[in-house]
């Protein structure tokens, strides 16, 4: 198999509700984002998945996040805008345009991060 990546930014402020400190108030993050995609053919010319595409798709995704405050956007009004639910969140709107996107990693700074996958029931 081979396993393709993509990699974006985008800065947005959120607040965690209910977390006991200062993440509870309003703060901003540059979250970058890599987008895995596996494939096990190549097209005719030797590959997996057009690298433009899997870049435009992703924009469009990031566009949507990129200088709001999160939890105005409406997956967050019903999901708490942590660093997990950004990558879900990319990770299914992602997966409506690429139908074998592997994983998604959202880093909120260069020593954190966390990589959702779904799960293989």
């Amino acid at each position: 198999m081979f396993e393709l990546s993509i990699e974006g930014s985008f800065s947005a402020a959120h607040q965690v509700k209910g977390y006991p400190g200062d993440c509870a108030g309003l703060h901003g993050h540059t979250y970058k984002i890599q987008v895995r995609v596996g494939v096990r053919n190549l097209d005719k010319i030797g590959m997996g998945v057009d690298f433009r595409v899997l870049n435009d798709e992703l924009q469009k995704v990031l566009a949507e996040l990129d200088h709001k405050n999160l939890n105005s956007v409406p997956f967050f009004e019903k999901h708490n805008a942590t660093a997990e639910y950004v990558a879900k969140y990319v990770f299914d709107q992602m997966k409506k345009k690429i139908d074998n996107v592997t994983t998604v990693t959202v880093w909120e700074g260069p020593d954190y991060s966390v990589t959702y996958s779904p799960d293989e029931d």
